[in-house]
């Protein structure tokens, strides 16, 4: 049987601690190397350290989770992340699947779910849970509808809103009335459910509309 070998990439000692015990209790899994940081973790794959999947935390210090997704591609390392985290928000899921994520696992997971997803990484596959995956399918789904809602002048004036301009400023710039950039402003306030500017600016932000 061909070992797996893993890393632990976690700022938090007891919980690094707690599942490299649970993990030792598997033949098939050795735990190579653990790590409390993300810049840590590149070091070690810049020393071309053999490791085939590593548990990745999100929120770490020096460098996050997302970092290291972006660096691994950029390093075109074969290393499988798996998030490990306790984000359970769409945004956060759909993120790390785009940044090259093989699975995205919470902390409150059970064992057998936990040896599932390494086992199955190791294989080849992706590994998302139905929860997980339904999280990430919502959050894509109404993203897409939003973006897909507002027209391209509305989103030029979404954007434009969200650096501070004034209705004045905007139609000055666009070369429209006031009464233009108004309509275009009550009718996006319409379509995002918003009642005011700075409701917008914090529900497209998270939407990633601007």
């Amino acid at each position: 049987m061909n070992e797996i070998k893993l890393i632990i990439a976690d700022d938090h000692e007891l919980f690094r601690n707690g599942l490299a015990e649970l993990l030792r209790k598997h033949d098939d899994i050795k735990i190579v190397k653990t790590v409390a940081d993300g810049l840590e973790f590149i070091e070690l794959m810049n020393n071309s350290f053999e490791a085939d999947i590593v548990l990745l935390d999100i929120t770490m210090p020096n460098m996050d989770g997302f970092q290291v997704l972006k660096e691994l591609k950029n390093l075109a390392s074969t290393i499988k992340p798996i998030v490990i985290s306790m984000h359970n928000d769409g945004n956060y899921i759909a993120k790390c699947a785009k940044m090259g994520a093989y699975g995205y696992l919470l902390k409150n997971t059970d064992e057998s779910e936990l040896i599932l997803a390494i086992r199955s990484v190791n294989n080849g596959k992706k590994y998302f849970s139905a929860e997980i995956s339904e999280k990430m399918i919502n959050f894509m789904s109404t993203q897409s509808i939003s973006e897909n809602v507002l027209s391209n002048k509305e989103t030029e004036v979404l954007g434009l809103l969200s650096k501070g301009l004034t209705t004045k400023e905007i139609a000055t710039k666009l070369f429209v009335s006031s009464r233009t950039i108004e309509t275009h402003r009550a009718n996006i306030l319409k379509k995002l459910e918003v009642k005011n500017t700075a409701e917008l600016i914090k529900k497209a932000t998270k939407m990633n509309l601007i």
